[in-house]
């Protein structure tokens, strides 16, 4: 049996995203992990999806746009305080802070964070300005990999 734990936010980043914001990583179950996300104002993440892991978050603080892109359907959200989303597997997604301070998310991921190679890098529709660390296959790879995974010819 799993005994329950409780961590409290670190003072500081844990580690860097593959897609470049900062994480400060919080309780995690064998089924699903949670971790608080950062990005600073002004920054535009790197975009990249999962290879194996779905997503939930839920905005704490500032103001950002979320592009997601999946099956042949994408948009983009504007997310503050109170909204949640979801990152379903296979997701192609990049985020950018708006407001005059930092952008300030809780999320869930399930299964648990499995580690930096996750995260690949994808096509998105802006410039990153963050150092992401998500590897890029050639974008034609990619592109048929993700269909592969998502049933799309």
């Amino acid at each position: 049996m799993t005994r329950f734990s409780t961590v409290w936010l670190p003072a500081e980043p844990t580690v860097t995203a593959p897609d470049g914001s900062d994480v400060r990583v919080l309780a995690s179950l064998p089924r699903g992990s949670m971790a608080h996300f950062e990005l600073a104002p002004g920054t535009t993440s790197a975009a990249v999806a999962h290879r194996s892991v779905e997503e939930l978050w839920y905005v704490i603080a500032g103001t950002a746009e979320m592009w997601r892109s999946q099956d042949g359907h994408e948009e983009v959200t504007t997310l503050t305080p109170g909204c949640s989303l979801s990152l379903p597997l296979g997701t192609r997604f990049q985020f950018r802070s708006l407001g005059p301070g930092p952008f300030r998310a809780v999320g869930v991921t399930m299964p648990p964070w499995p580690g930096q190679d996750e995260a690949f890098a994808v096509q998105g529709p802006w410039e990153a300005s963050t150092p992401g660390t998500a590897s890029a296959p050639a974008t034609s790879a990619l592109d048929d990999n993700l269909d592969a995974r998502n049933g799309q010819p």
